[in-house]
């Protein structure tokens, strides 16, 4: 969570989790934290770029928004031009996009459904982009939201990066299954995910594409400690965002989080995140994802004591955990 620490504790981080068993890097692409207390909200592709000389696992944003403070083709270019840098190790994470990191270009700030079609519309460009470049082809778009002149990427990898979009809401999926190449989602009840699965799987197959070839990412926040208070300490400190009960994507700014973060209880992360001292109880709701037919799950322990996390897990629960 780059909303939480310094780009080059990142790195360093990275670099150690690698070496407990983790085996890549989902990098949160923010331009202001949630709350004021996590403190960062470094630049997503330049921490990536570092991530890609220092470890040697996969790596991408989760996620970026290629609709408001990017036109799609910046974001190709940023991502065609990874995927070239370190080739076979990069996917391209997608979503509609939040206020809290786009209205700070002054734009229109639209409801849910046209935020959604403009991010559509952005995929079609940068799957264009990525085509037509392979082809040694130029290409050129218009539609609703977007513009763009005849041109092409000229670098690219032999490969083009998977584009995974991130959503929580089922007619996304089924979209996403159509237009993208694998789903990313949260943490959340498992027959709320099941759902999302059987929609994107649907629309996948009505593009004649196999659903079981595209990877189903999955992001679990957690807080971990060596007691059960200071876990709780930390979700309420360091991540109240996590017990926040509604929609969060029309909320402009850090200091408005932070009011409504002094609402947050403990009750209120039931169900949304494990928060416990014992790391039994986190591999035992990690395996049920794991079960439930992920192919990669991105865990993210919200306390600043990541040394110790990645430790305890990389020795007791990554070597649990069984497919």
């Amino acid at each position: 969570m780059l909303e939480q620490f310094h780009p080059t504790e990142v790195i360093e981080l990275s670099v150690l989790a690698e070496q407990h068993g983790f085996s890549g890097v989902m990098a949160a692409d923010h331009f202001q934290p949630w709350v004021p207390q996590q403190g960062q909200s470094a630049f997503v592709w330049n921490v990536l770029s570092a991530l890609g000389e220092r470890t040697v696992g996969d790596l991408g944003p989760g996620v970026t928004a290629p609709t408001f403070r990017w036109h799609p083709a910046m974001v190709a270019q940023a991502s065609a031009t990874l995927a070239a840098m370190y080739p076979g190790r990069h996917w391209l994470g997608l979503g509609s996009g939040e206020a809290l990191n786009e209205h700070i270009v002054a734009g229109y700030w639209p409801e849910a459904p046209e935020r959604i079609n403009r991010m559509f519309e952005a995929i079609e460009i940068i799957n264009k982009l990525f085509a037509a470049s392979i082809a040694g082809k130029d290409v050129k778009h218009s539609g609703p939201f977007y513009k763009l002149e005849s041109t092409r990427l000229w670098t690219m990898p032999e490969t083009p990066p998977e584009i995974l979009v991130a959503t929580a809401g089922p007619v996304t999926a089924k979209r996403a299954g159509r237009h993208a190449d694998g789903l990313i989602t949260v943490g959340a009840p498992l027959e709320k995910i099941s759902g999302l699965f059987d929609r994107f799987d649907t629309g996948a197959r009505e593009a004649g594409k196999d659903p079981s070839t595209m990877p189903k990412v999955l992001q679990v926040h957690m807080s971990w400690a060596e007691t059960d208070e200071q876990a709780m300490t930390n979700a309420l400190t360091e991540w109240p965002n996590g017990g926040m009960k509604f929609p969060k994507g029309d909320i402009r700014s850090p200091h408005d989080f932070e009011q409504m973060a002094k609402l947050v209880r403990p009750e209120d992360f039931a169900g949304r995140m494990v928060v416990s001292a014992d790391p039994d109880e986190h591999r035992a709701a990690i395996q049920k994802y794991v079960d439930l037919g992920f192919d990669r799950i991105y865990l993210h322990n919200v306390g600043r004591n990541q040394r110790e996390w990645i430790e305890v897990f990389g020795r007791d629960v990554l070597p649990q955990l069984s497919r």
